[in-house]
């Protein structure tokens, strides 16, 4: 590479090497902290003047500021909802502040609002973190990039005015600035924040780079294909911030009882208040009683035990390239007991390539000739195994002759004329068609053998003479036969392989992975009979697939799941979740994460029960301190808040990915 690349000119700028800045929203950046913050200090000051006997002019306005400032957003949130005809636990928290203050219990009513208050804003730094984590993505990709003119000039321009066809300088220690593949130049990437791999990787020329990565010691020339918009890191922010907007199905459920048990709780209130008037009861007594009783049977906790445990897992899916449209597909994908796979793209890499190089004998060909005169042949045509061929040729380093005279017949194959030579290039069943001879009849078992192999054979011909047959298949993805066992484990039966291929390369296939159940030849209409078959024996199934014949199973299917960067724009969008990368391995971590969110869910609803009905009990068969049962109420909350966020962190996701039998 020319010196100059690595010569930054004057003003450009670039992102930092190292590691990204990570976004975290301050406490007082919010304005739930700064009220509560405030509430909390005029609390502390009136508390003491009133403990100390001090006149009530001195600590009483300073209580009322601290019901002001600490209870007049929920309160406006509260009639807003009164409003709109539905009864909000705020207004409710509120009505019990009050009340207390009404019967001379102004610090146990104060301390309510300052408790309350706090546990607002540690709700909101909550919220705020979980979208710090998934917009933090963002701040991966420089905000600058060095743009190349096409006379070699160098400009420094914002990474979201660039646009695909541009060319991109990228130096060592420099972040990509945008998707790209890469022109010229040679490094090692690191696409650690994006990819999870734990390596750099080596990037050469047609190879592709992601916005975000941190480039390595060599200089790299990148032609931007993507939109800043439309960057893997933005389609994960945006897909996870729709997500995120959605609702579990036990949230909606949640959400549906909650307003007839707050208006079972008013009456239950009004109840605790009035029975034991009717008995002689003392009426300060009587409605602390009631007031407690309303504050700790309050549904705060439960309202919040699920969707911080599945918003959650949705960001941390997200940082690892799988998008989960909802919150109802994070709750779904822990349910499935089956799993249907697609073979092409999906289990494979869905790029041919050329495997087998047979040169028959007396051709006088070595492996390199048969290859380059194929190649020569191949050039011109657009036919997915005539660039297999091309490349393989390319990779192998060979001189590919000059070409003249070429033709194509789709469905039989390409002819040229290579060194005086007619060269033809296609199906053995077109080109060999009844013909006769040694060299006819060598192909015809040559051909076989590599069919029955699980390859797609191609003849070679020179002047209508057999001379060799180039074997061509998909190459397995590495990590396909250990994603197969952890599914298996996970939902105890082993994946059922469906694909329209020849059954003889969905066998070989299924053995190389461990399926045992083949279903092959099949056309979109059979894989979602396979599906609903399924379904009817009470399976859940997830479908994974990536192709327009699989949008069908996809849709049919409990949870689909779709391979994004080969996948078809219907297959991307008929699924529930996208997997960004490719990295069939995400599967059964997303799998185990939504698991993992579902027990959280549990365990939040059991302590939420708990506290809720150990304070009850406690108020109603004895006597329950207005400020302990505050502090028993919010206090579950902040828990039940604090334990959903659990799976924000990068170790659950770890161990979501360890495979393990146990997972079931």
């Amino acid at each position: 590479m020319p010196s100059v690349l690595l010569q930054r000119p004057e003003g450009a700028a670039s992102a930092a090497p190292g590691a990204a800045p990570r976004r975290r929203t301050r406490v007082f950046a919010l304005a739930e902290a700064r009220w509560a913050a405030t509430a909390l200090v005029l609390f502390l000051i009136a508390l003491p003047l009133q403990l100390t006997g001090a006149p009530v002019w001195a600590w009483g306005p300073l209580y009322a500021l601290a019901y002001v400032t600490g209870g007049w957003e929920p309160a406006w949130a509260g009639l807003q909802a009164l409003w709109a005809k539905t009864l909000d636990v705020d207004l409710l928290m509120i009505v019990a502040a009050i009340g207390a203050a009404s019967i001379g219990q102004v610090m146990d009513g104060a301390l309510l609002i300052v408790i309350f208050a706090t546990s607002g804003a540690l709700e909101a730094l909550a919220t705020a973190r979980t979208q710090d984590a998934v917009r933090g993505l963002l701040d991966l990709a420089p905000s600058t990039a060095t743009r190349l003119a096409d006379d070699g000039s160098e400009e420094a321009v914002a990474t979201e005015d660039l646009a695909v066809g541009d060319t991109l300088l990228i130096r060592p220690g420099e972040r990509v600035g945008a998707d790209g593949r890469v022109l010229q130049g040679s490094s090692e990437v690191d696409q650690a924040t994006i990819t999870g791999e734990p390596l750099p990787v080596a990037k050469g020329v047609g190879d592709e780079v992601f916005a975000g990565t941190l480039n390595g010691t060599g200089a790299l020339r990148v032609k931007v294909e993507r939109d800043a918009s439309d960057s893997v890191i933005a389609r994960i922010v945006a897909m996870v911030e729709e997500a995120s907007e959605t609702k579990a199905p036990t949230q909606l459920f949640i959400e549906k009882v909650e307003q007839r048990y707050s208006l079972g709780m008013v009456f239950a209130t009004l109840a605790v208040f009035l029975v034991p008037l009717g008995f002689g009861a003392d009426l300060t007594g009587s409605l602390l009683r009631a007031m407690t009783f309303m504050i700790v049977a309050s549904p705060c906790a439960v309202v919040l035990a699920t969707m911080p445990p599945l918003l959650s897992a949705i960001a941390n899916a997200g940082r690892h390239g799988v998008l989960v449209k909802s919150a109802v597909v994070m709750e779904r994908l822990g349910q499935v007991d089956a799993v249907a796979l697609d073979k092409t793209g999906t289990l494979t890499e869905g790029t041919p390539r050329v495997t087998e190089i047979r040169p028959l004998p007396g051709s006088d060909l070595t492996e390199g000739g048969l290859l380059a005169l194929a190649a020569a042949a191949e050039h011109s045509s657009e036919h997915p195994l005539a660039r297999a061929v091309l490349d393989a040729a390319r990779t192998r380093g060979l001189v590919i002759p000059d070409v003249a005279d070429f033709t194509s017949a789709p469905g039989v194959g390409v002819t040229a004329t290579v060194d005086g030579h007619t060269i033809a290039v296609g199906a053995p069943a077109r080109l060999l068609g009844g013909a006769d001879g040694a060299a006819s009849a060598r192909a015809t078992v040559v051909a076989g053998a590599l069919e029955d192999s699980g390859h797609t054979a191609v003849l070679v011909q020179r002047d209508g003479i057999t001379v060799g047959v180039l074997g061509i298949s998909d190459r397995l993805r590495s990590d396909a036969a250990a994603t197969v066992t952890a599914l298996a484990a996970m939902t105890g039966s082993s994946p059922i392989l469906v694909t329209g291929d020849n059954p003889r390369a969905a066998a070989r296939l299924a053995a190389e992975v461990g399926i045992t159940d083949v279903r092959a030849g099949l056309l979109p209409q059979d894989k979602v009979t396979v599906v609903r078959d399924q379904e009817t024996a009470g399976r859940k199934v997830l479908v994974i697939g990536d192709g327009v014949n699989d949008a069908p199973a996809l849709a049919a299917a409990h949870t689909g799941i779709a391979m994004g960067r080969a996948g078809s724009d219907l297959a991307l969008e008929t699924a529930d979740a996208v997997i960004v990368r490719d990295e069939l391995a995400t599967v059964p971590a997303v799998v185990s994460l939504s698991r993992a969110a579902r027990r959280l869910v549990v365990q939040n609803l059991v302590i939420a029960g708990v506290f809720i009905s150990g304070l009850v009990i406690w108020d109603l068969a004895g006597h329950l301190p207005l400020p302990l049962g505050v502090l028993g109420h919010e206090g579950s909350t902040v828990i039940v808040g604090l334990n959903g966020l659990r799976l924000l962190r990068d170790a659950a996701w770890r161990r979501a990915a360890v495979p393990a039998g146990s997972q079931r």
